[in-house]
């Protein structure tokens, strides 16, 4: 159980695995791991099982499951002398946390501390940067052609080394690549701390599992030969394989009755009651929508107008907004950002929006950066085009300024 994410992992007598999973808890982590067992009692039937809990979620439930605790080292080790014995370094990453485990001469681990820079959740914060996933970052990143420098250690320094590089056109490619290369920097230089990593290294954990790229950004850094790398394919499993590994023979239960002790709701000391949620069922919340969607702004064709515009814009760290009103009292607002819409239309004024959504009423289609120069075509509401060239000042935000003048 980590601090983002819960795998369960069913071993046989040869330490085979007969079933294993993995998901995101979104901090719900008894609901997950009721969800998982009972996936596994679906697949595998009924069953009686010694079990062991392990990862920096997990102490606590333990305990009250009454399910024996086995320390997340112990865990890894156990599981990597089983599948790569000739391993001597491991380098793991997890939602929150990072680690790099040495075997070679005694047992050393490395761990972040309070700080998620570097690990699963900040490449999740980073991908949102560049409107996308983190699956979407490995998509773009095998295709890069340079590496920009940013800093790893915290996501604010991170976004403040790449907003500027966004607004000057850096492909999504490039900044792709560039976040693997500064998670990789940051684990090895802030874990590491100058310890050579040598010999055979494994790689594991969720993020280096199912990101390619991020695991080839270490072998590249680290220059890594094949016979050198152990990466394997349920790699994101391997602590709750260490787990059942270690498990305590006598101590047993069955999938039915943890399904049960779990969906009971078991009352962590640390938990607070949760707030009762905002609609009690669906019926509130469609009579919510329906209320206020009473009040609507009425839209005008936005081709016809003629007269007098009033531009606003607001230069954020990290975003750039504008308002186009025109004299008739109608506001022209940027539809990349959903809640500054929300926002104009409570003005009660007609409301006009432009971006690269289909949805708004004048949309920036076909964009396209090559080096110093943006092409585009904006498209009105009446399906008229105009195409747009930008010499020297490439980037969406400046194609956005472009339409938001078009509109």
């Amino acid at each position: 159980i980590g601090s983002t994410t819960v795998k369960i992992a069913i071993l046989d007598n040869e330490n085979e695995v007969l079933f294993s999973d993995y998901e995101r808890h979104f901090a719900n982590i008894q609901e997950t791991l009721a969800l998982l067992l009972s996936k596994a009692k679906e697949k595998l039937g009924e069953m009686t099982v010694s079990p062991s809990i392990t990862g920096s979620g997990g102490l606590t439930l333990s305990g009250h499951l009454n399910v024996p605790f086995t320390q997340e080292v112990v865990a890894v080790a156990t599981a990597l002398q089983d599948y790569a014995p000739q391993t001597d370094v491991a380098i793991e990453l997890g939602g929150e946390d990072a680690k790099i485990i040495y075997f070679t001469g005694g047992i050393d681990q490395r761990m972040n501390g309070i700080c998620a820079g570097g690990t699963g959740s900040f490449i999740d914060q980073m991908a949102s940067l560049l409107q996308t996933d983190a699956a979407g970052l490995n998509e773009y990143a095998k295709n890069y052609q340079m590496i920009y420098p940013i800093a790893a250690r915290c996501g604010v320094f991170a976004k403040s080394d790449i907003q500027p590089l966004i607004n000057e056109g850096a492909t999504r490619e490039d900044l792709s690549a560039s976040i693997f290369q500064a998670v990789v920097n940051q684990t090895i230089s802030g874990l590491a701390c100058g310890k050579p990593i040598r010999g055979t290294v494994a790689f594991l954990g969720g993020p280096l599992h199912f990101l390619p790229e991020l695991r080839h950004a270490f072998i590249r850094t680290l220059n890594l030969d094949a016979d050198h790398i152990v990466a394997p394919d349920h790699s994101h499993l391997f602590a709750a394989i260490g787990a059942a590994m270690n498990a305590d023979e006598k101590v047993t239960v069955s999938l039915s009755d943890m399904i049960s002790r779990l969906t009971s709701g078991i009352k962590m000391e640390f938990e607070v009651k949760r707030m009762d949620p905002l609609f009690a069922s669906q019926e509130d919340y469609d009579a919510f929508q329906a209320r206020h969607a009473q009040h609507q702004v009425k839209k005008g064709d936005l081709s016809t107008y003629s007269g007098s515009c009033y531009l606003g814009i607001d230069a954020g760290s990290t975003t750039t907004k504008a308002a186009l009103v025109g004299e008739d009292g109608t506001v022209i607002v940027c539809g990349e950002d959903p809640h500054l819409v929300e926002l104009a239309k409570s003005t009660g004024r007609h409301v006009l929006s432009y971006g690269f959504a289909e949805s708004n009423d004048v949309v920036c289609v076909h964009p396209d950066v090559k080096g110093i120069q943006s092409d585009f075509i904006v498209r009105f509401e009446d399906g008229t085009e105009h195409a747009v060239e930008i010499k020297s000042n490439p980037g969406r935000h400046n194609m956005l300024n472009a339409t938001a003048v078009l509109t």
